[in-house]
């Protein structure tokens, strides 16, 4: 462990006291970290549960991260690797091993290292702890419990890091983005996917990667569909696939299930702080500049929005800078904010509260989440039920990824006014 700017012992407890700790070192977390270590006197100390900093890209082995916050193409290990650099290069001081237990006040955390238990004292927290997919029993697959079933994550731990072995024939369980991450990761590892399932009635993934992964992978995409049985023990065999529209079954025979997409913020220490939460993202509720209700407390990346790409979670981290620098400063944010309230067939938008005062969001975007495809939806934004702006937009609106809207919507909104909605016209 390297100290930071102040280290004591208290009993069998490391205390630490550095003027910013950032809970999460993947490219949320590192990407603030590299942006607020030049620019504040005192360190920024980043924690992080993995035995190496880098967060998910580190077993992401295919190409496309970095782009829109880098401007380069690469790899996912490479990314993290470069994450990880430029963040140590800052002056910013990483602590892997170390798992975040509880809070001590709210700015303390404690934490458990392979050195003993450490307690943080910080000026400010920021909150970089992601998304993960949520695993079997949450989705309520019944059927045998099987050897062979995985999420995308694990998936690539095992294939990427462990270096270890799947089955020959797999179905995968999502047509997102991940999706195909999973299908390239189990190409590498030697496993066909010979079948994709998704809910909706089309993939959920941008037809630029789902028309290619059909024909390099051989793989049926089928629609409007869902698993319903899982079938063999201890090894899986097959399972049981149900149209949604005839309530046909059908078996098909696999060794191996990934279960991709379905995310859920990590939010445990958000629920510990008492930190008011988003019930549509089942993450904390923020503004514009990635305030919590809690002072002095930020949160970042696929904590908040589950779950967009790691470029777009970076790029939240280096947003969050500004704020958390004013408050070193003893700033206090603006009084004026709009709660944000989304609409069907939107299930949530972030940030959800819009202070007019503060910088616009990052990339002068609101993310949102359809629940339906619309190929050119017409947005409108409602407030006290008048209609106080339209746009049409030129892209589409689907399930399984992020729906981007420009802020540049909501000039007209009034601070003294209630809840802005925002839906679609039909």
């Amino acid at each position: 462990m390297t100290p930071t700017t102040s280290e004591t012992s208290t009993g069998d407890v490391t205390v630490l006291t550095p003027a910013v700790v950032i809970v999460g070192a993947g490219p949320s977390g590192l990407s603030a970290a590299r942006e607020l270590a030049p620019r504040i006197n005192g360190d920024v100390l980043v924690l992080d549960r993995e035995s190496t900093a880098g967060g998910i890209p580190r077993h992401s082995d295919h190409p496309g991260y970095g782009i829109r916050d880098m401007r380069r193409f690469m790899s996912g290990p490479a990314y993290a690797r470069r994450l990880v650099r430029q963040a140590e290069a800052a002056g910013a001081k990483i602590l892997t091993n170390a798992t975040v237990t509880n809070w001590a006040g709210d700015r303390t955390i404690e934490a458990t290292t392979p050195r003993g238990r450490v307690r943080v004292e910080a000026r400010a927290v920021i909150l970089a702890t992601g998304a993960r997919e949520r695993p079997r029993p949450a989705r309520l697959i019944p059927g045998d419990r099987a050897h062979g079933v995985y999420t995308t994550g694990h998936l690539q731990n095992l294939v990427h890091l462990q270096h270890g072995k799947v089955g020959k024939r797999a179905v995968v369980v999502g047509a997102e983005l991940v999706s195909w991450s999973a299908a390239l990761t189990l190409r590498e590892a030697g496993c066909r996917t010979v079948l994709m399932t998704t809910e909706h009635p089309r993939p959920d993934s941008y037809s630029l990667f789902s028309v290619p992964g059909r024909i390099l992978f051989r793989t049926r995409v089928a629609t409007r569909t869902r698993v319903t049985k899982v079938i063999g023990r201890p090894e899986l065999r097959a399972v049981e696939i149900e149209d949604l529209d005839t309530g046909k079954r059908r078996v098909v025979e696999c060794d191996t299930l990934v279960l991709t997409g379905d995310w859920i913020p990590d939010h445990e220490l958000v629920r510990a702080a008492g930190i008011t939460m988003d019930p549509g993202t089942n993450g904390p509720l923020v503004d514009n500049a990635l305030r919590t209700d809690t002072p002095g407390v930020f949160a970042v990346g696929n904590l908040l929005h589950p779950v967009d790409t790691a470029d777009i979670a970076a790029i939240d981290g280096a947003h969050v800078v500004r704020a958390v620098i004013a408050w070193l400063r003893g700033g206090s944010p603006p009084a004026e904010q709009v709660r944000l309230i989304a609409d069907a067939p939107f299930r949530w938008v972030a940030p959800e509260i819009f202070r007019p005062k503060d910088p616009a969001p990052a990339r002068r975007r609101l993310l949102l989440w359809s629940d339906r495809y619309i190929p050119f939806p017409r947005i409108v934004l409602r407030q006290e039920g008048r209609v106080i702006a339209r746009k049409r937009l030129w892209w589409p609106a689907a399930p399984g990824r992020v729906f981007r809207i420009p802020t540049s919507v909501l000039t007209a909104v009034r601070p003294d006014a209630g809840p802005v909605h925002i839906g679609v016209e039909t």
